[in-house]
């Protein structure tokens, strides 16, 4: 029980971490607002997804969260990190920009697999 626990907060930390970067990132890097464009999204889409990475990271690291509320932020990132995937590739960037969403998403399915097991 205690190794799915280290597992499950393990990945939820990367996750977690990974979003609270990115979505401070989208609101002050000037080179991620550029990579917006570049994907062909409006400037306030940025701000709205750097709003709800931070509510969602919120809702997976605070041990207080209802577990609905967990699960509506497990599937929120799972959809950002396929619709990343699928942008990343429609636009032809580099293999890396491609995977990278991916990696996350394995590490995202990892963490739900261990939240379930913990709170069975």
């Amino acid at each position: 029980m205690m190794t799915n626990k280290i597992i499950y907060w393990i990945a939820t930390g990367l996750v977690g971490a990974m979003m609270l970067f990115s979505a401070f990132s989208y609101l002050t890097n000037e080179e991620i607002k550029g990579a917006f464009v570049h994907l062909g999204f409006p400037n306030f889409f940025r701000v709205e997804l750097a709003i709800l990475k931070f509510i969602g990271a919120a809702a997976l690291l605070l041990p207080i969260v209802p577990g609905k509320f967990k699960e509506m932020a497990y599937w929120g990132f799972g959809l950002t990190f396929i619709s990343a995937f699928v942008a990343h590739t429609a636009v032809g960037d580099a293999t890396q920009h491609s995977l990278m969403p991916l990696i996350f998403l394995a590490i995202l399915v990892i963490s739900y697999i261990y939240f379930k097991k913990a709170n069975k």
